[in-house]
């Protein structure tokens, strides 16, 4: 039996946070005893000058799955009669994409409307428009789990046509491991449309998931109104000091590109070889068509040590793995080549 595990099955980055993040840490110790209310501006002013927005259109969270959280407390809720609070209402979202958001509209008495992405694994962003009732469209680019992206082209038409009552969210998580030229981030278009929010994360390619750091970026008004939902002081001492240094911290995301895309075309191509096709990724993770039903998949990798992707049940035959370091993903290659013989 194999003594140590090989985790592959949460997208984080294996490279962890880079070396002046750490460094950042190690000095705010002395200032767990103090409330972060100092760091957070900090992080704040970087953010902004980073994203090329005002100070007060950046909301941190605890992770981006807080905002996530908060969004869907502010704009979804149940409908009664036909009506709804102050845009207030439904839940749009792909299927499959990234659950959190459904089950906090879920929570929050709100209807929720599950659209298949297109058979080119984008959203369908026609149908998610026609299935809007005010509340919340999320729109998660690159998706999770398929990895894939939603062609900028088609997003910034929806964006401009979309009801002005209906929030647009974009999660935009995966958006440093993007480099398609049909790929590009929705920021700039928040200062012509009131009702888009972008949500980014510190978890990914900053390789700090354990911390729990997160932003969105939105019009002032928009800000406003997602802010009462949200806990005081949220995100901790500690993950501030690491973001403030990681965002002024260029080398960390050119590393971590450069990296995840050298192992995952060699995972990529190796997968070819053995015949099996994968939905082509713009993220840290790769989503495999294993031709068969994926979890007894899923259970036979764990016994040898190699933790995969959960079950997505839109996707049945599909595996997601993540991508590791090269070491890793010989353990996964090995794995696979054996349950699947």
């Amino acid at each position: 039996m194999p003594t140590a595990v090989v985790r592959l099955s949460s997208n984080e980055n294996p490279y962890g946070p880079s070396a002046k993040a750490l460094e950042a840490m190690n000095k705010a110790f002395n200032l767990s005893c103090r409330y972060p209310d100092e760091h957070n501006g900090q992080l704040i002013e970087a953010l902004a000058k980073l994203n090329s927005v005002n100070r007060d259109q950046i909301l941190l969270g605890d992770g981006s799955s807080e905002i996530l959280e908060v969004c869907a407390e502010a704009f979804t809720g149940p409908v009664s009669n036909g009506k709804t609070g102050l845009g207030r209402g439904t839940l749009v979202a792909a299927e499959p994409t990234f659950e959190a958001i459904l089950n906090n509209a879920s929570a929050n008495g709100a209807e929720v409307v599950k659209v298949p992405l297109t058979p080119t694994f984008s959203h369908d962003l026609p149908k998610m428009a026609a299935a809007a009732k005010q509340g919340l469209i999320y729109i998660c680019n690159p998706n999770n789990p398929t990895a894939s992206i939603t062609p900028k082209n088609e997003l910034r038409e929806f964006i401009a046509k979309a009801p002005r009552d209906t929030i647009i969210l974009v999660d935009e998580a995966y958006y440093h491991f993007a480099d398609s030229p049909d790929y590009e981030s929705t920021i700039p278009l928040i200062k012509d449309h009131s009702n888009l929010v972008v949500a980014r994360t510190i978890s990914k390619i900053y390789g700090m998931a354990g911390l729990r750091c997160g932003y969105c970026v939105g019009q002032k008004e928009t800000i406003d109104r997602i802010r009462p939902h949200q806990m005081w002081d949220s995100v901790n001492i500690m993950a501030l000091a690491a973001a403030i240094a990681s965002v002024d911290d260029h080398d960390q995301v050119a590393n971590g590109h450069r990296l995840n895309t050298e192992v995952r075309s060699f995972v990529t191509t190796e997968l070819d070889t053995l015949g099996y096709k994968q939905i082509p990724s713009q993220a840290n993770f790769v989503m495999i068509d294993v031709k068969r039903p994926v979890v007894p998949l899923i259970l036979a990798m764990k016994q040898r040590g190699v933790h995969v992707g959960r079950l997505f049940p839109a996707l049945p035959n599909h595996m997601r793995v993540t991508i590791g370091k090269k070491s890793e993903m010989d353990a996964f290659l090995t794995a696979f080549r054996q349950v699947i013989a």
